[in-house]
């Protein structure tokens, strides 16, 4: 189904800001983008999902593999015992043994189901892995080359460290492009770079709406 993505910020990367902005899906590919009464005047059938603050392109992650591999992310049915926040260093090395396929490819899908609460589309690989790559490829996420990390060391935040939209966005959006989309709860992009992407209210995901936080 046709799906107007509207807000009232859209940064497309790579080109001005869009006041009153909307972005148009068909499939896994954006077919409009600008005005929302421009958009919608082009496509009047289309389903409209409205949402607050700003539109960005996805983000990419620079620390998919440490945040898959080297950190356990507990199931909401160990908190009792392990807390809800991701465990590292000596915390994760004390599972060891523990650690069987089953219970590491639990780990590894909460640990996207994370990235994707933080707007994350991209992430950087490889994956040494098969069965995290497997995890990745099933969760939609595009695999890109590894890159640099952030000043900050390894987070699910992907603006940790001090990036801008810019150089933390998969890409700009495009006309034709794939539909990866984030929309964060914040008034401008030097909002979004303060308070981070925690603020992600909705993931789009080729087109698939795959978070959503209202």
């Amino acid at each position: 189904m046709l799906t107007v993505h509207a807000a009232p910020l859209v940064l497309p990367v790579g080109a001005a800001g869009i006041a009153g902005g909307a972005v148009a899906v068909d499939g896994d590919r954006i077919v409009a983008l600008g005005p929302y009464d421009a958009v919608l005047a082009a496509h009047p059938a289309a389903r409209v999902r409205q949402w607050p603050g700003v539109l960005t392109p996805g983000l990419r992650q620079r620390d998919g593999v440490h945040l898959l591999t080297r950190l356990y992310h507990p199931d909401p049915r160990e908190a009792d015992e392990l807390g809800e926040q991701p465990l590292t260093g000596a915390d994760f090395e004390r599972l060891g043994g523990r650690m069987d396929e089953p219970r590491r490819a639990g780990s590894v899908r909460r640990g996207l189901q994370r990235m994707l609460r933080h707007g994350t589309t991209h992430v950087a690989g490889g994956f040494a892995e098969p069965a995290v790559r497997t995890a990745v490829s099933r969760a939609g996420l595009t695999v890109v080359p590894p890159a640099g990390t952030g000043s900050g060391g390894p987070g699910l935040d992907p603006f940790a460290g001090g990036r801008d939209l810019a150089g933390t966005a998969h890409g700009p959006l495009a006309v034709g492009g794939r539909a990866d989309l984030a929309v964060f709860d914040v008034p401008d992009e030097a909002a979004l770079i303060a308070a981070g992407a925690v603020t992600c209210v909705a993931t789009v995901l080729g087109g698939r709406l795959v978070h959503r936080r209202r």
